[in-house]
């Protein structure tokens, strides 16, 4: 069973002649485990999509349909949706956002706090991760004193830690050089396949996703697929 299903979305900001249409008909499906990319230039639509169908921006019309559950037809159905973002989607942003003042360790367990989990099981299911990401020995390091990737892969084991089954990450290399964004893009690999994560990722940076098994342009708020020019394609 697919992870996503988005049928004939559109997101139209303003009205009248002051009407935008940023996405246009965008449909696809993305399966468990699947690497999946949006690419696009600056005002492409790039990141609309993925503010809809992360269920962060309500779109204008169209489907779109999770882990079996149909969220959003033309409207939202009635499904709690901050319940079900915060149960089912982790998200990676450009800038990490870690708290200040929490170590790595607590900014991981205040993502399960939040959702109600202990938080004796948040700290040991957070060094878990940190464990996983190959950064246990700076559990108890603040973010100032993390370098950008080790930044960067604790808000990675934050978006793991209620064990989502949708990873969306808009630009997560953006700040980081070639050698560290490669680190990032890789991890992100090693989580679809290894946890049947479905990761779906907005870059600008071809070069970071080799292997991905489907890439997307968008080009004036519609999906482009196997276009020969680019080399994208879907595997």
């Amino acid at each position: 069973m697919s992870i996503i299903v988005v049928e004939g979305l559109r997101k139209v900001f303003g009205q009248g002649e002051l009407a935008v249409e940023a996405l246009k008909d965008v449909s696809f499906s993305v399966e468990p485990g699947e690497l999946m990319a949006l690419l696009g230039p600056s005002g492409s639509g790039k990141s609309t999509l993925l503010l809809c169908i992360s269920l962060i921006q309500e779109p204008t019309s169209g489907r779109i349909i999770m882990n079996g559950r149909k969220i959003y037809d033309n409207g939202w159905t009635g499904v709690d949706v901050r319940r079900f973002r915060r149960e089912n989607i982790g998200f990676i942003f450009q800038a990490h956002n870690l708290i200040p003042f929490l170590n790595a360790r607590d900014n991981i367990a205040i993502a399960m706090e939040i959702n109600g989990v202990h938080w004796k099981a948040a700290r040991k299911r957070s060094l878990e991760l940190l464990d996983y990401l190959d950064l246990l020995s700076r559990a108890t390091a603040l973010p100032s004193v993390l370098s950008g990737g080790e930044q960067q892969r604790v808000a990675i084991g934050r978006a793991l830690a209620n064990a989502p089954s949708i990873i969306f990450a808009d630009e997560p290399t953006a700040s980081l050089d070639t050698t560290r964004g490669t680190k990032v893009m890789e991890l992100l690999k090693r989580i679809a396949s290894e946890q049947q994560t479905a990761v779906i990722t907005v870059t600008h940076d071809i070069r970071m996703i080799e292997g991905f098994d489907a890439i997307y342009n968008i080009v004036d708020g519609r999906l482009v697929i196997d276009d020969p020019s680019s080399g994208l394609h879907r595997r």
